[in-house]
């Protein structure tokens, strides 16, 4: 006797599991990508399981701080492009499968790409980005993008686009201006060469380089750390750093002061005062 579909299909593992590995410890999410063959470049399904883990971390008080790692010798080659759309012209007044028309291409970048990065950037908890190995492309914009960069002293950074006669997208001209300035960007895009990571952190792109096997170690301790800390508090913070650059004085100051009136009413503001007070360490709860 045969199962029924629904049966079956609850029965059978989601083979992007394996793919985007993911655990919850001591409050921190670890989401690893896991295609070490491809040096984890991202495929469709593993951006949507990506985002999706992003997004129940912002929404799970449980959940204080995220870490963005991979298995293998890379961190993420960019974005799997073996399954692209034919360049091959259709007979005229016929759609075909991989036929690209106008608009395809912005649109696949909007809910695409663009939509990885922006799950980053708006993550309502720390991210931190344990870079083991070599991001190019969208995998050096999703690294990027996150609050804090790790990097092993093995790992490279490389906007591999302009080698492969494209525009840089996933968000790379809207982070790379921000973090190293115009001059330094248009470098890095204009010639695609790979960026070491000693040179990465000289930029300002990372925050530290260890040597591979302290990379975890490192990660860990900083993500604990971050979990530990005022998380809502944590989380304004990042926004209005994030924000701070595409806004006007008068602006940034009016989003600073809501913000502090918003975390006034949390209990970690609460706690943190008392503690603070009190002479004695604060005991924050994320709330």
């Amino acid at each position: 006797m045969t199962s029924s579909p629904e049966k079956s299909a609850e029965k059978s593992p989601d083979p992007v599991d394996s793919l985007v590995l993911h655990a919850t410890d001591n409050h921190v999410s670890w989401i690893t990508l896991n295609r070490p063959e491809a040096l984890n470049a991202i495929t469709p399904d593993q951006r949507e399981r990506l985002i999706r883990h992003l997004s129940h971390a912002s929404s799970d008080p449980d959940v204080r701080a995220v870490v963005i790692t991979a298995t293998g010798r890379g961190f993420c080659a960019g974005a799997d492009l073996r399954g692209g759309p034919s360049t091959g012209r259709p007979p005229a007044g016929e759609r075909v499968a991989g036929e690209r028309v106008a608009g395809d291409v912005a649109r696949t970048i909007r809910l695409g790409a663009q939509r990885l990065i922006d799950a980053v950037l708006d993550c309502e908890k720390p991210v931190i980005a344990a870079v083991n190995g070599t991001a190019a492309g969208l995998g050096a914009h999703l690294a990027l993008a996150c609050d804090l960069v790790l990097a092993a002293d093995s790992a490279k950074f490389i906007e591999v686009f302009v080698r492969r006669g494209l525009v840089p997208d996933g968000g790379g001209a809207y982070l790379l201006p921000r973090l190293i300035g115009p001059q330094r960007a248009k470098e890095l895009m204009f010639f695609g060469d790979a960026l070491t990571a000693a040179d990465a952190a000289r930029l300002g792109l990372v925050n530290r380089v260890v040597p591979p096997d302290d990379l975890e170690k490192t990660a860990r301790d900083w993500a604990e750390r971050l979990a530990t800390g005022p998380t809502r508090a944590l989380a304004l913070t990042k926004q209005l750093v994030n924000a701070s650059l595409d806004t006007d004085r008068t602006t940034a100051f009016a989003a600073e002061a809501a913000a502090q009136e918003i975390n006034m009413t949390t209990t970690d503001a609460t706690e943190g005062i008392a503690a603070f007070t009190e002479r004695r360490t604060p005991h924050y709860r994320g709330r």
